[in-house]
C-alpha cells in the first residue's frame, strides 16, 4: 500500500480506500462441476462402490499433495527365477506353500529398506517421520477395486513366512475378510502387474507413505555374454517417489541395492 500521508505515511483514507478496491474485485468464480452425460438408453449409470469412492479421494489427494518422481531401472532376474524354480521343488515336497516372483520382490524390497531407512519415511509438513520397522503393502485387485494388505515386519521374515503371509491376505482380501489392522501401518508399497503381462507402469503412491514400486513382468532379452549374445530374463521396475522427502539420487540408491539383491537372489535368503 502506498501511503499518501506526511513522508509517505498511511493514513485512514488510504485503508478505507484499499478496502473499497479490494470489496469491488468480482469474486472468483466456482470450479464447474464435471459435465454429465445426458441419460441415454445407451448408457447404463452404475453408483460408484464407497472402495473406490475413498480410493479415489486418497489418490486424488496424493497426485495434489506429492510432487512425484518417477525412477525406472531394468533388472536381471534369470538367476531369481531358477531359485524360485528350485525353492518351489524343495517347498513342495515338504507340502508347503510356494513361492511367488513377488514374494521374493517383497522380501528384496524389505532388505533394501532396512539398507536406506531413507526412502522408509513419510512426510510430516515440518518433519519427516522416519519407521523404525518394515511393513510392505502389496496391492491386491478385488472385484470393486483395490486392497493393500499390509505385511508386517516383511524384513524379519524369511521368503517362505511371507509367501505364506501374502497367500493368505491375498485370499482373504478377495473375500472381504481383511481386519483393519492388516490394511494399516504401511511403510511402503509394491504393486505388481507382471502378471497381467504389463511390462512397465507407474504407480501413484499410497498415502502417507514417501514411495512405492511399480513391478512389470519378466521378458526375454538379448544381453552381451562372455561368447556372444545371450538370452536373459529382464523385469523394469518404477519407483515413485514423494520429492518433499525423498530426491531422485536417494531412489536410485535404493534402486541400485534392489537391483543387487534381485540379481544376486541368494542374498535374498540370507
Amino acid at each position: 500500500m502506498q501511503g499518501s500521508g506526511p513522508h509517505g505515511r498511511i493514513v485512514r483514507a488510504d485503508i478505507e480506500a484499499a478496502a473499497a478496491a479490494a470489496a469491488a474485485v468480482p469474486a472468483p468464480a466456482p470450479a464447474p462441476a464435471p459435465a454429465r452425460e445426458p441419460e441415454s438408453e445407451d448408457v447404463e449409470v452404475l453408483p460408484l462402490p464407497q472402495m473406490q469412492r475413498v480410493a479415489a479421494e486418497r489418490l486424488t489427494r496424493s497426485k495434489q499433495e506429492a510432487p512425484h518422481i518417477y525412477l525406472t531401472r531394468a533388472v536381471d532376474v534369470t538367476d531369481l527365477l531358477a531359485l524360485r524354480v528350485t525353492l518351489n521343488e524343495t517347498l513342495a515336497a515338504a507340502g508347503e506353500v510356494k513361492v511367488s516372483v513377488n514374494d521374493l520382490v517383497v522380501k528384496a524390497v524389505a532388505g533394501a529398506l532396512r539398507t536406506h531407512p531413507e526412502i522408509n519415511v513419510s512426510y510430516a509438513g515440518d518433519s519427516v517421520r522416519r519407521h523404525r520397522r518394515v511393513h510392505v503393502g502389496m496391492a491386491v485387485a478385488v472385484e470393486s477395486g483395490l486392497l493393500v494388505p499390509v505385511v508386517h515386519d516383511a524384513d524379519r521374515l524369511s521368503v517362505s513366512q511371507i509367501a505364506a503371509r501374502t497367500r493368505d491376505l491375498s485370499a482373504r482380501a478377495r473375500e472381504r475378510k481383511l481386519r483393519p489392522e492388516e490394511m494399516s501401518g504401511g511403510t511402503f508399497t509394491v504393486s505388481n502387474l507382471g502378471m497381467f503381462g504389463i511390462e512397465q507402469f507407474t504407480a501413484v503412491i499410497n498415502p502417507p507413505e514417501a514411495a512405492i514400486l511399480a513391478v512389470g513382468a519378466a521378458v526375454d532379452e538379448l544381453r552381451p555374454g562372455d561368447a556372444g549374445p545371450v538370452v536373459r530374463s529382464v523385469m523394469k521396475v518404477t519407483l515413485s517417489c514423494d520429492h518433499r522427502v525423498v530426491d531422485g539420487a536417494t531412489g536410485a540408491r535404493f534402486l541400485q541395492t534392489l537391483a543387487a539383491l534381485l540379481e544376486a537372489p541368494l542374498r535374498i535368503l540370507a
